[in-house]
């Protein structure tokens, strides 16, 4: 058995739909809602028809699609999606319905922590 700090070169992966549940103040509740989202898809259909169109095997596709998905660091900010914005921007909204400075204090916590939270890929 491999030590703990090594990693076999052709790792296998199951697909697993994840469907949750999370509590509600998960802080990482949109990443949580989205990995439930996307398990409605079955992702093999795309990849089986790429590999085959470009004579590919699938396990290279996975594996670029990860990798760069993974290693895209910065460029992965630009990936949040509708519902990280969406989020964002309720917690301004909210904050000006309330129209009171305690609100805006509020709605800027939140805001900060969604932002930590998008920068962690630069962080590490």
């Amino acid at each position: 058995m491999p030590d703990a700090g090594s990693r076999d070169p052709e790792p296998t992966v199951h697909l697993v739909r994840w469907r949750g549940p999370w509590p509600d103040d998960d802080p990482d509740a949109n990443f949580k809602a989205e990995v439930a989202q996307y398990a409605l898809n079955d992702p093999m259909e795309t990849i089986d028809n790429l590999g085959a169109n470009l004579d590919i095997p699938p396990g290279a596709i996975v594996r670029y699609v990860l990798a760069r998905w993974a290693g895209a660091g910065s460029e992965s900010l630009l990936h949040a999606g509708p519902s990280v914005i969406n989020r964002m921007w309720g917690y301004c909204e909210e904050a000006e319905v309330a129209d009171t400075d305690a609100a805006r204090l509020d709605a800027y916590r939140k805001l900060r922590d969604v932002v930590a939270w998008l920068r962690l890929p630069l962080e590490e």
